[in-house]
């Protein structure tokens, strides 16, 4: 009996230090952690596949564009996501997202440098309701970049590269941001009840409304529309790349919606998630299978390029109210979609607007369809309130847009000349072309 006493005591002595040590290191996450932990991968997740977005934006227009300007694109993507990475930072997130520092309530947001918490959360207290500011940040950067990629596309073969990354600057820095915060940040339209869950208005119809702008004001490409009026069709140089770029984009989506939950803390979360790709994925695939289907009745035959702008304009229906349609509804949506691109790319033929990449019929009419087709699945909609924010940011794009190219044009001049314009962009204003060894025989 005394020596089990004397080993169940040792054996106490023993593990108290043990003890001790285990309650002085108890780092067991609450709820509230788990939470703050989830939705922050989620973010840097989701903005990874938002990010994917930007190379296939690359490829789309390197693959629409003729031979001769495909290392323009390029070069126009890259420099354009890598601008709008520092001037969001720089100006454009907190002025998108002031909180409680706004310079004019609802309506212009701080100045102010973007700040991230402390390495580590040293001796920071963090919204545990949320996510990390980092996380943040680099999810709603990637919407900001998407936004000048729709430029990029529909101005392509015919504008200066310095004057187009100069209109991204400032793009990127406040046109986009002052008008998001009027409703992402909680301005104004937020307030009147706009619904627009991840952006079908607040980025798509942005782009679309700046490339219009500058389509008109920059003119078309040289022998695009003759004297008659025919339109003289002008074929990409890749529609495999093209066909990449937009199955890229359609991947990246997932996250541009999925991403757009903004919380996934909970059970419901998480299925709203699922709910918003599957909807997400049946939007771009009825779009598609609209255009086929209206192409081959139209033209006889199918058209691939309409296909392929098909599916990105139900993918753009369907970002102003992922999760509330069912996935008929959501079919619905995005065949509407692809119908409108069919009807559109001819009709500003028509009107002489020379769109390379179809980016106004995809991003801005099929963003307006998008935000009016809210009211359609989401009971808190009101079609007033739709139609009124719709006209509010597009009349404000169209003529802070229209400020900067005209300047531009007067100061720095934003079209080549018709000989540079001939030869491709490749060389006259890069020197080297995507494909040498076709231009040599």
């Amino acid at each position: 009996m005394t020596s089990i006493k004397t080993f169940a005591t040792a054996a106490a002595l023993i593990a108290l230090p043990t003890l001790g040590l285990a309650q002085e290191a108890d780092t067991t996450p609450t709820n509230a952690d788990i939470g703050f932990i989830l939705t922050t991968f989620m973010f840097i997740m989701m903005g990874v596949l938002v990010f994917w977005m930007a190379a296939g934006f690359a490829m789309l227009e390197a693959g629409l564009v003729r031979s001769k300007n495909v290392t323009m694109q390029l070069t126009k993507n890259m420099a354009l996501f890598s601008l709008a990475a520092i001037f969001y930072f720089l100006i454009g997130y907190n002025l998108m997202y002031p909180g409680d520092g706004w310079s004019i309530p609802g309506m212009l947001g701080a100045f102010s440098l973007t700040s991230l918490e402390p390495v580590g959360l040293a001796g920071a207290e963090p919204d545990l309701t949320y996510a990390s500011v980092g996380s943040d940040f680099f999810f709603q950067l990637m919407f900001c970049a998407a936004t000048a990629s729709i430029v990029s596309g529909a101005l392509a073969e015919r504008i200066k590269l310095w004057p187009f990354l100069v209109f991204v600057v400032i793009l990127t820095a406040l046109i986009y941001p002052i008008q998001a915060s009027w409703k992402w940040g909680g301005g104004f339209l937020d307030e009147a009840g706009f619904l627009d869950f991840a952006g079908s208005t607040v980025v798509h119809s942005v782009g679309g409304w700046a490339a219009l702008t500058g389509a008109l004001i920059l003119g078309p490409r040289i022998g695009k529309y003759t004297k008659d009026g025919r339109v003289v069709p002008i074929p990409g140089s890749n529609l495999a790349l093209a066909t990449l770029g937009t199955f890229i984009l359609w991947m990246g989506w997932f996250g541009f919606n999925g991403g757009s939950q903004l919380y996934m803390d909970t059970a419901g979360n998480v299925a709203d998630i699922s709910r918003i790709l599957a909807n997400t994925n049946a939007a771009a695939a009825a779009g598609a299978v609209a255009a086929l289907i209206l192409t081959q009745l139209l033209y006889k035959k199918p058209d691939l390029t309409m296909i392929l702008n098909g599916a990105l304009a139900g993918l753009v229906s369907i970002t102003a109210e992922p999760l509330t349609p069912s996935l008929l509804s959501a079919t619905l949506i995005g065949a509407v979609g692809g119908v409108i691109v069919v009807f559109a790319v001819p009709f500003l033929d028509k009107l002489k607007i020379d769109d390379v990449v179809g980016a106004v019929p995809v991003h801005l009419f099929a963003g307006i369809w998008g935000t009016i087709a809210v009211v359609f699945t989401n009971p808190d909609a009101s079609l007033i309130t739709q139609l009124y924010s719709i006209l509010v940011v597009g009349v404000f794009v169209v003529v802070t847009s229209a400020v900067v190219w005209l300047i531009l044009k007067a100061v720095m001049g934003i079209r080549v000349g018709e000989e540079e314009e001939i030869n491709g962009l490749d060389m006259t204003e890069l020197g080297m072309e995507a494909y040498p060894e076709f231009s040599k025989g």
